[in-house]
């Protein structure tokens, strides 16, 4: 009878044990989301407001999926949610996490060590972010990892695993850093900072890409060398522990001469800054009669310009801009203090050429194949000289060819190619940039076209508004933002968000034919509206011109449209969302656009007859 009873406490022991086992782990995964809530100071769609301290229970949160044996959180996904704030530690102790999705918001600092605590994780996706530092060696723990999302980012140093990193932790294989993740078939690194060489283990993966990095001696596409300068910093600073930093305290004397010294030098400053700016008003009042057509200059605008930037960029003298416009007669646009000419150097290539006051530096730092490049500049003494000289593609504008012609050149497969070129142009400015560019006046009579058909975003009115902003008594050009700014990031967020929603309007200029504003139609986005809501309206939106053309991707492109055109702007995904929606769907192989471009023809001869 003892024996009997000794049996039954154990086994009654034994299922207190079963049960309450559960609930401490659970207990630990509201702590890790609760934790996670806590780190983000900006949550603007509201998406963590149900995740309540006093629920024990976590699996009726937003994003947050629980196993149905044990309620123990195994999927955590809140991508596309403008979430701001670091990623924490304590996101280790979700330990039965499968999956891992906080892609494409706004999440900054490093990843923390602990992401390297989650045993049974398959799928990381931390790309499309702000994340900074070093790749942690410790994602090489993740031996079920068949996933590894990271692309789009600010991620520096060198990849753990590679000859330059000083990992020591191996595997029984010998494998060291992410080359111990033998499950891994489909990594992103692209577009970080990343440097060093590439892990020879990489080649087993079966998807895997590397693009928009500082690596040495490898195939993949880097990014220019100006911007590799910092790129190996991100390990070095990663592995400093806080404990062994050293504080140093100076000398009292010595604290008082530099402050003495610092009052001095900005009194100095100050003065050379009054002087230039009474050396400017006089000059500038000298030569106010020089050209007929001169350009408006803000006397209250300081310009700053460091021609160490412009080393890359030829310079090309007033004279030989005269003779290449025709004497500057050949006026192809202009605002009130902005005057763009066209014209023919003695290779015989085109160019435009934007008389502008001095954003020079800022056009010298874009570098992209559908963003116009600046091929020279001519800095002259007198002001009203100094001119910005482009590419200029001669097959005309988007808008000319969509609106004023025919329009029959533009086959589908073309267009969805000038939809992709156009959001991979955008993605590089808005993300790639530091500080992120904005296009301020982006529309299909922005985007001109190559011979071949290729976009490229030639943007005036941006570096006119960059020099002339109301209210800015002075500032310097670093690095291609004003100092004096106020509010500039909130700015910045919102002339994003406005880009966004222009590629809308291009998107639904492309598949239409529509313009943006016709008397006969009216406004293109009221109108398009009307049949974005179900499916099956989507066909009513394409140009009748290619109704008999393929329109597998026209799902894809009405769902990119509804969300880039959202009313509210926080609520439009970031070019990096867009761009990769386009990629995944879209076929823009050289077979399917010249197919797709001889039945285009076909079917204009057919339409005319």
């Amino acid at each position: 009878m003892a024996r009997l009873l000794g049996v039954s406490l154990l086994v009654a022991g034994l299922g207190c044990a079963l049960l309450v086992a559960p609930s401490e782990s659970a207990a630990d995964d509201v702590s890790a989301l609760l934790a996670f809530k806590k780190a983000i100071f900006e949550d603007p769609l509201a998406k963590l407001s149900d995740w309540n301290s006093k629920d024990e229970n976590p699996c009726g949160w937003t994003g947050v999926g629980c196993s149905p044996f044990d309620s123990r959180v195994v999927t955590l996904i809140l991508d596309h949610n403008t979430l701001m704030g670091p990623i924490p530690k304590g996101i280790g102790k979700l330990r039965n996490l499968i999956m891992l999705n906080l892609s494409t918001n706004q999440l900054d600092g490093p990843i923390p060590i602990e992401i390297g605590d989650m045993p049974k994780i398959s799928k990381i996706d931390l790309r499309a972010n702000r994340l900074d530092g070093a790749i942690p060696p410790e994602i090489g723990n993740l031996t079920s990892l068949t996933e590894l999302q990271l692309s789009n980012n600010s991620l520096t140093g060198t990849i753990p695993g590679s000859n330059d990193s000083s990992m020591v932790s191996t595997n029984r294989d010998g494998q060291i850093g992410l080359c111990r993740l033998t499950q891994l078939t489909d990594m992103d690194l692209s577009y970080n900072y990343l440097a060093g060489d590439v892990p020879t283990c990489f080649m087993q993966i079966r998807r895997l890409s590397l693009v928009g990095n500082c690596f040495e001696n490898n195939d993949t596409t880097n990014r220019p060398d100006n911007q590799c300068e910092n790129s190996q910093k991100g390990n070095e600073s990663s592995r400093v522990d806080g404990n062994q930093q050293k504080s140093f305290q100076q000398p009292l004397w010595l604290l008082i001469l530099e402050v003495i010294t610092a009052i001095s030098l900005l009194t100095v400053l100050t003065l050379c800054t009054i002087a230039g700016l009474r050396r400017c008003k006089a000059r500038s009042s000298r030569n106010s009669g020089t050209w007929t057509r001169a350009i408006s200059w803000k006397e209250n605008t300081v310009i700053s310009i460091d021609d160490d930037l412009l080393a890359n960029v030829p310079k090309i003298s007033r004279q030989e801009l005269a003779e290449a416009c025709e004497d500057f007669s050949n006026i192809i646009g202009s605002t009130h203090d902005t005057v763009v000419y066209k014209g023919t150097m003695k290779d015989g290539s085109e160019i435009a050429v934007v008389s502008l006051s001095a954003s020079v530096v800022e056009m010298a730092r874009l570098s992209h194949e559908n963003v116009a490049k600046m091929v020279g500049y001519s800095k002259e003494s007198d002001p009203f000289s100094r001119m910005l000289v482009f590419q200029y593609p001669p097959n005309g504008t988007l808008y000319e060819h969509l609106h004023d012609g025919e329009g029959y050149q533009l086959s589908w497969p073309r267009r969805m190619k000038i939809a992709l070129s156009i959001a991979r142009a955008l993605r590089y400015l808005h993300t790639e940039m530091q500080p992120p560019f904005a296009v301020a006046a982006l529309t299909s009579s922005s985007v001109y076209l190559t011979e071949d058909f290729s976009p490229k975003i030639i943007d005036f009115e941006r570096w006119r508004a960059l020099l002339t902003k109301p209210g800015l008594s002075s500032g310097s050009i670093v690095n291609g933002s004003f100092n004096n700014i106020i509010d500039s990031r909130h700015r910045r967020f919102m002339d994003i968000q406005a880009n966004t929603f222009a590629f809308g309007v291009i998107l639904l200029e492309l598949i239409s034919g529509r313009a943006p504003v016709s008397k006969d139609t009216g406004d293109l986005v009221d109108w398009a509206r009307k049949h974005l809501d179900q499916t099956e309206e989507f066909i009513k939106l394409v140009d009748p011109k290619l109704m008999n053309a393929n329109h597998e991707n026209l799902g894809i492109v009405c769902n990119v449209v509804n969300l880039c055109i959202d009313a509210e702007p926080c609520r439009r995904p970031s070019m990096n969302m867009i761009t990769a929606i386009l990629e995944e769907g879209i076929d823009t192989s050289p077979a399917t656009v010249l197919r797709d471009s001889s039945l285009a023809w076909a079917e204009a001869e057919i339409a005319i007859s």
